[in-house]
């Protein structure tokens, strides 16, 4: 009787079906392998070491030749100079790439 209620035509738990389905595939396809993307790009992040080779989410290339865990920055030297960037910066896709080619 119950069971009853919720597959009625024209309402109930089967009209609501096609909502929840576009929600999971949402959340499958979208949210899920971005939260993914975001946790690898925080362990590189967290496990750079000194003389790596890196690219910025800017675009520089660099080495780094400072680190310093009390403000989460990193010091990276380019041929132009020394310039201080948040670790955050530091793309872990970019940098993969260019270490991949040499």
């Amino acid at each position: 009787m119950v069971l009853g209620i919720f597959l009625q035509e024209g309402g109930g738990l089967m009209s609501m079906l096609p909502i929840f389905a576009m929600i999971l595939v949402f959340y499958l396809f979208m949210i899920r392998p971005q939260m993914k993307r975001q946790k690898n790009e925080r362990s590189f992040q967290s496990t750079i070491s000194k003389g790596s080779n890196v690219v910025t989410s800017s675009g520089i290339h660099g080495k780094i030749v400072e680190i310093n865990d009390k403000d989460n920055t990193v010091m990276i030297e380019t041929n132009a100079g020394k310039i201080k960037f948040e670790r955050s910066a530091i793309s872990m896709e970019l940098s993969n790439k260019k270490n991949a080619v040499k």
